[in-house]
């Protein structure tokens, strides 16, 4: 289905004519044949763009029955697109540079630029600027220039299973020139599966002209067995970051059991805020204060501090990320630990209308504290 566009659009026109002037089978003069109108988002406003197509007029001629267009049109747009390059290139920086959203990008551009697309319109977009990136990046010619000046590859394989059950994603990397070269989603981890993808690797390390001096992996048995049939005399390193995983293994174990069991004593926020939450309702209900009485919001103010305490409590309760140099258990210790020792500071300080939703949190954080 077409873009509609709104009855009051005001458009900025633009008319195309073909480059070409005359045929070039019969030389005779091109003839302008019929009009394109092709209607567009640019982030200046929208755009119609008028396409003068052209045709020998020549009936003997073979070139006759074909109709040329303006090649210009593609430098403001692809056919049968409803957005510019410029538009184009603004979804794609903040989907991938600034990890925005669909949703997000919708309604930056309909509330800075007037253009209303549906979501699945941008997701259309957003996945033909990745297949644009990633065809950029396979480029043989810009790969030649990104690694002129090393002497040498150092590849990496890896797979990545976004959930269980699901297809594995393996991806190629090349290290000393920081780059992703492929990517390949397996159904299948057998040796001639991988075997194919580390083939492929060395056709790219070919056509480039650089050797091979190391591999690093997880040493999976296919993937040990694959690259030592394509790269027999190449060292193959075992990936630092499993070694230090494994080395740190029982160490990773009791973290974990940690873990688990500061959440089981972490137990009463929910109850906290939902009196909290009660009293800000309550106070909002009443009717307006007396003149001498304390303003509305000195308390309300108070609440918010014991409601943020709360998702902060509830923030460090939640973050499993860290890896084997930063154990999540240890560090949701040391947030507590924190988050107590700043609850504290308040409370000797005497300040906040609501000491005693204080004092529960800090109960609450301080079980968790001790029994560490």
């Amino acid at each position: 289905m077409g873009y509609h566009w709104p009855a009051a659009t005001a458009f900025t026109q633009h008319i195309l004519t073909v480059e070409q002037e005359v045929c070039d089978l019969c030389q005779r003069r091109l003839q302008i044949c019929d009009h394109r109108f092709h209607h567009i988002h640019t982030l200046q406003g929208p755009v119609a763009i008028v396409c003068k197509l052209a045709h020998c007029p020549n009936a003997l001629c073979p070139g006759a029955c074909r109709t040329l267009s303006p090649l210009a049109e593609t430098q403001l747009t692809l056919p049968h697109w409803t957005i510019g390059w410029d538009v184009f290139c603004w979804l794609g920086h903040r989907r991938f540079a600034r990890h925005w959203s669909i949703p997000q990008l919708r309604q930056e551009l309909r509330d800075s630029y007037q253009i209303a697309l549906s979501e699945d319109a941008l997701a259309g977009y957003v996945q033909r600027y990745q297949l644009m990136v990633a065809a950029r990046q396979q480029d043989a010619t810009l790969l030649a220039e990104a690694y002129q000046h090393l002497d040498g590859l150092i590849l990496t394989i890896d797979g990545l299973q976004p959930e269980k059950g699901h297809e594995t994603l393996y991806v190629v990397r090349e290290l000393c020139g920081k780059r992703v070269w492929f990517a390949e989603a397996l159904l299948s981890s057998t040796t001639a599966e991988i075997g194919r993808l580390v083939a492929k690797a060395k056709q790219w390390a070919q056509q480039l002209g650089k050797p091979v001096v190391l591999w690093m992996s997880d040493k999976q048995e296919a993937f040990v067995q694959a690259i030592a049939a394509e790269f027999a005399e190449v060292p193959h390193r075992y990936c630092q970051n499993h070694f230090v995983r494994d080395v740190a293994k029982r160490m990773l174990e009791a973290d974990s059991h940690a873990k688990v069991t500061i959440r089981k004593k972490v137990r009463g926020l929910r109850a906290i805020e939902r009196d909290l939450l009660a009293q800000q309702q309550a106070s909002a209900a009443d009717a307006v204060p007396a003149a001498n009485a304390v303003p509305a919001g000195v308390p309300a103010a108070a609440e918010q501090v014991v409601l943020d305490y709360c998702a902060a409590v509830r923030g460090i309760l939640n973050d499993d990320h860290g890896g084997p140099l930063q154990p999540p258990g240890l560090r949701m210790a040391a947030g507590l630990t924190e988050v107590r020792e700043s609850i504290q500071h308040n409370l000797d300080a005497k300040k906040g209308g609501v000491r005693r939703s204080l004092c529960s949190v800090w109960l609450v954080v301080s079980t968790a504290v001790w029994m560490l």
